[in-house]
């Protein structure tokens, strides 16, 4: 026996199993590498339901699979997108489960700023493509809000700069939401700061603003970022508070500028925008009220001029109830003859009018009203009697009509219409029941044709366990009398065929040879 085994002489090739190879390439290549930077572009980026991202890293040549785990891919300052220039951190790994070799990335960064610019501009044109930036759905600013929101970072001059203006300009109420300005968790928290600002109740424990503030200094293009997160531009478009942007200096420009109610170029131009100046206000109420009571002052004495020049070409009182005064006079002086003149005049009428009412006249026109009276009493009673026949002869008329004969004719004839009425009900009766036989036949056919019976008919048997149907094998090995049921007769087979003396008759509807 050799020292060395080998089945094939000749081959001295190592020999490996499958995850033993896997195992010295994955050794190999973590290694050989270890840490390593690589710029390319993004391609495929795929987020899987556990939180891990998986992606491509690309150039002209090749493709290099990659994967950014979960807990590391929350921690990103920016998010990879497709076609976006970076530069990723990690290292060389490989994945047995599919022969290939791929990158765990711990860090990934625009490669430049060129990228995230690119990158700053596809978004702008996605939100603008949705109408974020139609300047027909930006709210106006109130006035003089009672209460403002302020997102942004407690420390650094930025609050102190708003909180100072104003202060100077009008002082109002101020909530301040503290959140990262720059960094990794600078977008969220800026998102949940104005989402938060919106889900407050009007008039509650702590009051809704009603103007937000985001605020930051100026900064590079990457401190700025969180600004350009499409978590932030949504959440300032959505906002039912007004939102006044205040974000870098005048020259930086970011995403939510543009979905904004207002941009302000500074924190402190935006406190000035939010409120008006009290100093010039309280002026304006004062040079409104002096020019007010000046506009009184000269309307009342313009109407005082134009009421002197118009009671100029008026008549006095005085000439205007001359004549009125004068016409009253004279009739005042007549009225005490006309009087008695019209008072002789009643009476003389009076007279004549009363000269012919006597007693005796009217003794006379009364004979006659009561002669009068008396004639048409005693024609009342005549039309009374011959009214009172004519009724009585009616009233004999119909009575003579209502006797037992007439009543017997109308009752043979409402018999002989019932007769008739019976015999047609019975005839539709007959054939009602007829027509239910004969469908209660069709039926029972229909049951013997469907019925087990039919089928014993062509060959087929039942095995019964006393009054059971037996069905399977397990319920025929615990019966204690099985009967086998063929078209004529149920046989009693095994023990019970050799106790029975005669087949058992079979039960109601079921035919045996004991049937004529």
């Amino acid at each position: 026996m050799d020292l060395l085994e080998d089945d094939q002489p000749g081959r001295n090739e190592p020999e490996y199993t499958v995850s033993e190879i896997s195992g010295a390439v994955k050794r190999t290549i973590e290694g050989e590498f270890g840490r390593v930077r690589i710029k390319g572009e993004v391609g495929r980026v795929m987020i899987a339901r556990s939180g891990h991202v998986y992606l491509d890293l690309k150039d002209d040549r090749a493709v290099l699979a990659s994967i950014i785990w979960k807990g590391q891919a929350a921690k990103l300052a920016v998010q990879p997108e497709e076609g976006m220039e970076v530069v990723a951190i990690g290292k060389l790994t490989t994945f047995p489960g599919q022969s290939k070799y791929q990158m765990v990335i711990e860090d990934i960064r625009p490669a430049g700023v060129g990228a995230l610019m690119a990158m700053l501009e596809k978004r702008k044109k996605a939100l603008e493509a949705e109408g974020l930036f139609d300047p027909a759905r930006k709210k106006p600013i109130p006035y003089l809000p009672e209460i403002i929101g302020v997102v942004t970072s407690p420390q650094g001059a930025v609050i102190r700069d708003i909180l100072h203006r104003l202060r100077d300009r009008f002082p109002r109420k101020v909530l301040i939401w503290p959140v990262a300005v720059q960094g990794e968790g600078c977008a969220p928290q800026v998102t949940a700061a104005i989402e938060g600002f919106n889900a407050m109740t009007p008039g509650g424990a702590l009051p809704r603003p009603d103007l937000i503030i985001v605020a930051r200094g100026g900064g590079s293009i990457e401190d700025l970022w969180g600004f350009n997160e499409e978590s932030v531009a949504r959440a300032a478009a959505a906002s039912d508070i007004p939102l006044i942007s205040a974000v870098g200096h005048e020259t930086d420009t970011t995403l939510i500028d543009y979905v904004s109610d207002i941009r302000a170029p500074t924190p402190t131009a935006a406190a000035e925008i939010a409120v008006p100046v009290r100093l010039d206000l309280l002026a304006g109420v004062d040079s409104y009220g002096a020019r007010m009571a000046q506009a009184l002052s000269g309307a009342v004495s313009a109407r005082k001029q134009r009421l002197a020049d118009l009671s100029r070409a008026l008549p006095r009182a005085g000439e205007l109830t001359q004549i009125a005064r004068q016409r009253y006079d004279i009739a005042g002086s007549r009225l005490d003859t006309s009087l008695k003149a019209g008072t002789a005049a009643k009476r003389l009428a009076f007279e004549k009018a009363a000269a012919p009412l006597r007693p005796s006249i009217l003794a006379r026109q009364g004979d006659r009203m009561q002669a009068r009276l008396d004639q048409i009493a005693g024609r009342l009673d005549i039309a009374l009697d011959r009214r009172a026949e004519r009724s009585r002869a009616k009233f004999d008329r119909i009575a003579a009509g209502l006797t037992t004969k007439g009543i017997a004719r109308n009752l043979s004839s409402e018999r002989d219409r019932l007769s008739r009425t019976t015999r047609a009900a019975s005839q539709v009766a007959g054939a009602q029941v007829r027509a239910w036989r004969d469908h209660l036949e069709k039926l029972d056919r229909l049951r013997e044709t469907l019925g087990y019976q039919a089928t014993l008919e062509r060959g087929y048997a039942v095995v019964w366990d006393g009054d059971t149907v037996v069905t399977d094998s397990k319920a025929a090995k615990k019966a204690t009398m099985l009967e086998v049921q063929f078209k004529d007769a149920r046989i009693p087979v095994g023990a019970a065929a050799k106790a029975a003396p005669k087949p058992k008759p079979p039960k109601s509807g079921q035919p045996s040879l004991f049937d004529d």
